[in-house]
């Protein structure tokens, strides 16, 4: 995948692509395929990074750790 910043393994889908338009309810609006819904993609896939939103980072799994692991 050409321009793919960050990552190499991001799925193409159309909502991260440059040619997609959102126009809400999971409807997209492709310059080069037409009307699309959202999670699909087509050949002329382009990543575009500020679509992206990515996923959360976890927070730990702190009950694991007693009072005593944070004393002196």
């Amino acid at each position: 995948m050409r321009n793919a910043p960050f990552r190499k393994d991001i799925e193409p889908l159309c909502e991260y692509c440059r040619y997609s338009v959102e126009l809400g309810g999971g409807d997209l609006a492709c310059y080069r395929r037409g009307f699309t819904r959202v999670g699909e993609s087509c050949r002329g896939f382009r990543y575009n990074a500020i679509k992206r939103v990515p996923e959360r980072p976890r927070k730990p799994d702190t009950s694991r750790f007693t009072k005593e692991d944070f004393e002196l």
